[in-house]
């Protein structure tokens, strides 16, 4: 199985480093030097990690063959992929790989249907399930433990808390 471990972002300095949105729990392990990682798109890899650091609470990379800032700059955007085995768990029981939680069922502490985990969002301040609700619309839930209290893989739901307000969708023909 495909797995999205980061994003490629910004040219940092000229000597061909970039800076990485990192997608992944371990980055110690998917980042080490002589890493290699798959890309999307393809014909930009793959790469293969020549060192890292991280500055400023960003994760700096160079990779092997990319000397400079024109080069780093071709990379921008692009997703960086390791093959794992899909029956792979994080160490953490507190913690899930996308493919584990996609497709599974959303429904309310009191029981209520949600709707369905579409994609999982990675943004800079927190993860964010994208939930397909009944009526075909989409619903944006954080991830984190006041919200969400319990994911049960066995079963296939995730249940959530929210606050009032978080599900209910703005009317666009009131002001």
């Amino acid at each position: 199985m495909r797995l999205v471990v980061g994003r490629i972002g910004k040219a940092h300095g000229l000597r061909g480093e970039v800076s990485v949105e990192v997608r992944t729990d371990d980055p110690e392990l998917r980042f080490a030097p002589g890493a290699e990682l798959e890309t999307d798109p393809v014909e930009r890899g793959p790469l293969t990690v020549a060192a890292g650091r991280v500055q400023g609470g960003r994760l700096v990379l160079s990779f092997e063959g990319v000397g400079d800032r024109t080069a780093a700059e071709a990379l921008r955007n692009t997703l960086l992929i390791v093959e794992t085995d899909p029956d792979e768990l994080p160490d953490d029981p507190e913690e899930f790989y996308d493919h584990q939680l996609v497709g599974l069922s959303v429904v309310t502490v009191d029981g209520r249907d949600v709707g369905t985990v579409a994609e999982m969002l990675h943004l800079p301040i927190q993860d964010v399930f994208a939930v397909r609700r009944p009526d075909g619309r989409e619903a944006l839930i954080p991830f984190v433990a006041q919200i969400v209290p319990e994911v049960d893989l066995e079963r296939g739901t995730i249940v959530v808390d929210p606050p009032p307000g978080l599900l209910e969708l703005a009317d666009p023909t009131q002001p």
